[in-house]
């Protein structure tokens, strides 16, 4: 099935709109201002101002109104495997992580599923590449994202992590099972549905990622592709980053009213005084259950409290 997308005036939607008016279907969401429907195509006029043209005659069709939205194009600097021609505008599954650099607070991996007829979907409810999104937007955005995708989220709490950790696991393994096991259930979900394939925001090389997981009993490997910036390359790894994020936010909202103190993020000096006022509140072993312990911000926190 094609699927064109164009970015058009509103001189422009309002001739589409008269040109297929005699075909107008009722719209399916409060995002969508005009559809028609054609033997070999639907047409969908979006309020964002851009149309979708899906279907075997999408081509055919487009071609009457301009040239493809071309918004969909390589990302600089990334690096991985090469991806197919058309690469976004595929149904995809893809999956990303966050909470890695994050002394508080969980690792969460997430993957989503966007099929080629939803792409535009996800760009209407405001999907973006999460690094251009802030919290707030994210949060906003992913009650909607996790209603209208099928995808997986998974959250591995501090308490598990210091535990492999301190078995010998490497972040890269931790995620690595994290991804195959999302993977798996999204596949899982979707059959009979496949997808044309399967993009893993890159964080390990392919040989690396597939060693990690190696003992598993069911590992993912049709269509596979690693790429480094994947958030930009398919609209459904920025979903899925989506997804991982707020689930993070989730958790650190929760750890933080449990502990009684905003809880922050990332790795530096004000996570070290939050550390450091907790130890003194709650002593170290509680510290370890909501931080990853082996960070050296343990340490660093340890030393504000004898200089207190």
């Amino acid at each position: 099935m094609s699927n064109v997308v164009l970015k058009l005036p509103e001189e422009s939607l309002l001739q589409i709109i008269s040109h297929y008016g005699n075909k107008k279907t009722p719209a399916k969401a409060q995002y969508v201002r005009f559809t028609a429907k054609l033997p070999d195509t639907v047409v969908t006029v979006y309020n964002s101002g851009k149309v979708m043209f899906q279907g075997a005659g999408a081509e055919r069709e487009a071609g009457r109104w301009g040239k493809a939205d071309a918004s969909a194009v390589k990302v600089s600097g990334a690096k991985g495997d090469t991806l197919p021609e058309n690469f976004a505008k595929l149904s995809v599954l893809g999956s990303d992580e966050t909470g890695t650099g994050d002394f508080f607070g969980p690792i969460t991996v997430a993957a989503c599923f966007v099929p080629a007829d939803k792409i535009e979907l996800a760009h209407e409810l405001g999907v973006k590449d999460s690094k251009l999104l802030n919290d707030d937007h994210m949060r906003k955005i992913a009650p909607d994202l996790r209603e209208a995708f099928v995808h997986s989220v998974l959250t591995l709490k501090n308490e598990k992590y210091n535990k492999v950790q301190a078995q010998g696991w490497s972040q890269g393994k931790i995620k690595a099972l994290l991804h195959n096991q999302a993977l798996k259930h999204v596949l899982t979900k979707m059959e009979p549905v496949k997808p044309d394939a399967i993009l893993i925001d890159q964080f390990a090389e392919r040989g690396i990622y597939y060693k990690h997981i190696k003992n598993e009993e069911e590992i993912v490997r049709e269509n596979v592709l690693f790429s480094t910036k994947a958030e930009g390359l398919h609209v459904s790894v920025a979903c899925a980053s989506i997804i991982a994020r707020v689930a993070f936010l989730e958790e650190m909202d929760l750890m933080s009213a449990e502990a009684g103190v905003t809880l922050p993020k990332g790795a530096g000096k004000i996570v070290d005084e939050v550390a450091a006022k907790i130890i003194l509140r709650r002593g170290e072993a509680y510290l370890g259950k909501l931080t990853k312990r082996h960070f050296a911000n343990t340490g660093k926190a340890r030393d504000l409290v004898i200089k207190r």
